[in-house]
C-alpha cells in the first residue's frame, strides 16, 4: 500500500488482518503423529475492496517446506466475508463466513481438487484476533463427511513495509 493510498471502506474488519504474521502451529491428522511447523502469513492490500493473502509453512525440526496458499478476501455487508484460495497441492476452495467479535469462522461453500490431489472436501476455519496476536484452528474433511481437526497456531503481528498487493 502507497502511504498515501487510504484503505478501502469496504474492507471493514479484514483491515485487522493487514500485514505480515508468523509463528508456531501443530498438525495432527486422525491416528497419525503430531508434527509441529513454522509459518509465514501476509495480507496485503492495494486500496481495493479486498485482501491479499498468502501462506506458506515449513516443519520445525529440519525447515523443509511444507504446505501454501493463497488468495482473496472480501468484507460483505454485516461482518460477512468471502475467500477464494487456491492451493498448490490441486485444491481450490471458496469459503464463507462472519466475524462474531474478535472471531471469524469461515465454512467451505464449494471446493474442487484436480485430478491427481488428494481428496478434500470440507474446510473449517476459525480465526480469532488480540492486538497482534492471531490464533487459529483449521478442520478438514477428506470423506465428504464432517471436517476433523487438523491445524492449530498461534501468530504474532510482525514489523513490515507497506501492505501490497497485486491486483
Amino acid at each position: 500500500m502507497r502511504p498515501d493510498q487510504p484503505r478501502h471502506p469496504d474492507l471493514g474488519r479484514l483491515a485487522e488482518l493487514l500485514g505480515e504474521w508468523q509463528g508456531e502451529g501443530e498438525s495432527r491428522w486422525l491416528e497419525g503423529e503430531s508434527f509441529r511447523y513454522r509459518e509465514w502469513v501476509s495480507f496485503g492490500h492495494n486500496g481495493k475492496p479486498f485482501v491479499s493473502y498468502a501462506q506458506r509453512t515449513a516443519a520445525r525440526d529440519d525447515g523443509r517446506p511444507m504446505h501454501a496458499e493463497a488468495g482473496y478476501w472480501r468484507a460483505l455487508p454485516d461482518g460477512a466475508v468471502e475467500v477464494a484460495m487456491t492451493h498448490p497441492i490441486g485444491v481450490v476452495e471458496i469459503e464463507t463466513g462472519r466475524w462474531e467479535g474478535n472471531r471469524l469462522s469461515l465454512r467451505t461453500t464449494s471446493v474442487d481438487c484436480s485430478p491427481t490431489a488428494k481428496t478434500v472436501t470440507g474446510l473449517r476455519r476459525d480465526l480469532e484476533i488480540d492486538g497482534d496476536v492471531l490464533r487459529y484452528t483449521l478442520q478438514m474433511a477428506t470423506d465428504g463427511g464432517d471436517p476433523r481437526p487438523h491445524l492449530t497456531a498461534e501468530l504474532h503481528r510482525t514489523p513490515s513495509g507497506p501492505e501490497t498487493t497485486e491486483g
